[in-house]
């Protein structure tokens, strides 16, 4: 497994899909995952700090586990399979609970609990965005598909603004 963390929500252009975009702690590979646009809200207010006056389904599980004597102690993204990302939440009694990847990672900000992607994922999912590496030895070069895929991915980065996200 490989430690990630979440670095935001992002609206894909065109279609005005949300996604979340995981990063690799010690690497350069990001996962973006498309996720729904309540998951997304639930996601961005976490990361904003944002506390609603009551409490939404994704605080309301975490008050309950802790309520319960129990803590998440991990996520863990499984699996993907035909695009569809398949999560897990660890507990301190060495439970397991199947969930969808971004009610998954609505819980871990909430939880401030680590998030882990399966190596398998990583390698089937994972796009490797980098800044020019100057001066440093060259990869080979990606084929044309990927450098097609990696620019699109980049202009839909550039073009992504806070505002994206206000309802």
């Amino acid at each position: 497994m490989i430690e990630v963390e979440i670095v935001g929500v992002r609206i894909e252009l065109p279609s005005n899909q949300p996604l979340v975009l995981l990063r690799e702690i010690k690497g350069e590979r990001h996962v973006p995952i498309w996720i729904g646009t309540p998951e997304a809200s639930a996601i961005a207010l976490a990361q904003q700090g944002v506390v609603p006056p009551r409490p939404m389904t994704h605080d309301l599980l975490v008050d309950v586990v802790e309520a319960l004597g129990h803590a998440i102690i991990s996520v863990n993204i499984v699996a993907v399979e035909d695009n569809i990302f398949y999560g897990q939440l660890q507990f301190d009694d060495g439970t397991v609970v199947s969930s969808r990847a971004s009610d998954a990672l609505a819980l871990a900000l909430r939880a401030k609990c680590r998030i882990w992607c399966a190596d398998a994922v990583m390698e089937e999912a994972g796009v490797r965005i980098t800044e020019h590496d100057e001066g440093e030895d060259a990869e080979a070069a990606p084929s044309v598909d990927e450098e097609r895929e990696m620019r699109r991915f980049r202009e839909f980065l550039d073009d992504v603004e806070p505002e994206d996200f206000e309802g």
